[in-house]
């Protein structure tokens, strides 16, 4: 039996552990807070991140990093954006060798726009294993094991394949790929898009908006991953247009709910507050841009989207905006 340490107790941390523990790894799950892994540990349920999605038995729930870490043959990375180059400063001289990270993160780290592989990198170094997994997942679904599918992307196709191993099964699909910066892209500006389609559904704008963005957003993310070196075909697929979807059309989506909520009169502050969760989107949307402005591409609904997070405009301004655009080429 395998082990592996999941850092990061939110929903999609839990619902990941619980289904690695399903399939018999040994899985250590930690969090920030020692309070609330005792309550994991005492009720076999995260009930406020995961409620009713109850804990295999090989699902550990720890508040000792240096303990979950120790002898696992793989860390799973499942913190915000945010928190990931913390995380990683802190956990980097627990590492022991021979193991692996794989990261769940989606999202770019903050004021310098790197892509999570980046930012492992530069921690833990270039001669440690490494995968990302993305793709269509509410944490919920997973934790209640639904049907769900996945991309786990890797330099290393053995390690990808390790990966998935440990993940597949019980109705849960997990793929390879070796495009490791398009898994990411897809896996980051989805969450941006989300909130404009969260917009434009709380105007009432109706089906045929919703679609437009949603189609010209997989546009934006096809622009920006090429132009970062992914490819075409990974955007076409679950980590891309897949996880765009998801995001965009139902209401499990926090940016969604939050594109909602400003289009109905809510305060950026207010919005989040009603929240009670990280939305990626908030914080990755500047760094979606500046990305953009510094490699030449142009992500008209991503730079509203910014424009109204900042209070510059309104939800309603930002989609008479991007509808009063002049003609061109679909394929520009």
């Amino acid at each position: 039996m395998s082990a592996i340490a999941v850092l990061g107790a939110g929903s999609y941390g839990t619902a990941l552990a619980i289904q690695l523990a399903r399939l018999g790894s040994d899985t250590r799950l930690w969090g920030r807070d020692a309070g609330h892994m005792q309550r994991l540990e005492a009720d076999r349920v995260n009930a406020e991140y995961l409620p009713g999605c109850k804990f295999p038995p090989s699902l550990h729930p720890v508040a000792d990093l240096r303990a979950a870490v120790r002898g696992a043959d793989d860390v799973l990375l499942a913190v915000p954006s945010h928190a990931l180059h913390p995380v990683l400063r802190t956990v980097a001289p627990m590492l022991e060798p021979g193991q692996g990270i794989a990261s769940a993160v989606k999202g770019l780290e903050p004021e310098t726009g790197k892509l999570v592989h980046e930012v492992v990198q530069d921690v833990v170094g270039r001669e440690r294993r490494l995968a990302v997994i993305s793709g269509p997942t509410f944490a919920r679904e997973v934790g209640l094991g639904m049907p769900t599918a996945v991309t786990v992307a890797s330099t290393d196709p053995a390690y990808a394949e390790h990966i998935v191993h440990a993940l597949h099964g019980n109705g849960f699909r997990a793929y390879t790929s070796d495009d490791v910066i398009g898994v990411e892209v897809g896996g980051s500006v989805k969450n941006v898009l989300a909130i404009a389609v969260g917009i434009a559904d709380g105007l009432g704008l109706g089906a045929n908006t919703r679609a437009g963005v949603i189609t010209r957003g997989l546009a934006e993310i096809m622009r920006l991953g090429e132009a970062l070196g992914g490819r075409r075909e990974t955007f076409m697929g679950l980590a891309g247009l897949g996880d765009l979807v998801l995001t965009c059309t139902d209401d499990q989506s926090r940016n969604r709910r939050f594109g909602l909520a400003l289009a109905r009169g809510r305060s950026v502050q207010q919005a989040l507050a009603d929240i009670r969760q990280v939305v990626e989107g908030v914080r990755v949307a500047p760094e979606v841009l500046r990305l953009a402005r510094k490699h030449g591409v142009e992500m008209p609904i991503s730079e509203q989207v910014v424009q109204v997070l900042a209070g510059e405009i309104t939800p309603v301004d930002a989609v008479r905006n991007l509808a009063t655009r002049p003609p061109r080429a679909e394929a520009e």
